[in-house]
């Protein structure tokens, strides 16, 4: 059964950006964009994009930054959130996980924050545990900006030019 997401993923999910969901699934294959259901964007991209490559090695590279805001956020800083990579039958699915909690035994867990599109039985909502090595992106907001989200920069290319040009207006360098 799936659970509901708090608040704060709720308004990250709202207010990151107008009209274009920045938990959009990013999965691997032959097409450039679909739609979901939950009407996110979905943007295919191949595993040997070398663009999406270097966002996902820039993601991990700053990883310390999420963790230390994540540790202990400012007033202004809500809504962490991971990108996880998930082995699926037809390769693999990066999809954005909120209400992110470090359990004791060095494991992660959080919500999917948006619809899986190629695990079957999985939906928004539902909870899922992941390892750091399986990370391949992070975000939060601060002062309503996004901070993070490299992989959400070699996407903005398929997406209409005010979609973009709305999602690049939120995106902040850490």
């Amino acid at each position: 059964m799936a659970t509901k997401l708090s608040q704060p993923i709720k308004w990250v999910v709202l207010a990151a950006i107008t009209g274009v969901s920045v938990f959009g699934i990013l999965t691997v294959g032959p097409t450039h964009e679909v739609v979901a259901q939950d009407r996110s964007p979905i943007v295919d991209v191949r595993t040997s994009d070398p663009e999406m490559n270097a966002a996902i090695v820039r993601a991990r590279a700053t990883l310390p930054t999420f963790w230390a805001s994540y540790e202990s956020p400012k007033p202004s800083e809500a809504g962490h959130s991971l990108k996880v990579r998930f082995s699926t039958r037809k390769g693999g699915e990066h999809i954005w996980i909120g209400e992110v909690k470090k359990q004791p035994d060095g494991t992660l867990t959080g919500l999917f924050a948006n619809e899986p599109r190629d695990m079957p039985g999985k939906r928004a909502g539902d909870k899922v545990a992941f390892g750091e090595a399986d990370i391949s992106d992070w975000m939060f907001m601060r002062n309503g900006k996004i901070v993070g989200g490299e992989t959400i920069k070699p996407t903005l290319k398929f997406l209409p030019k005010a979609d973009a040009d709305a999602l690049r207006a939120r995106l902040e360098t850490p």
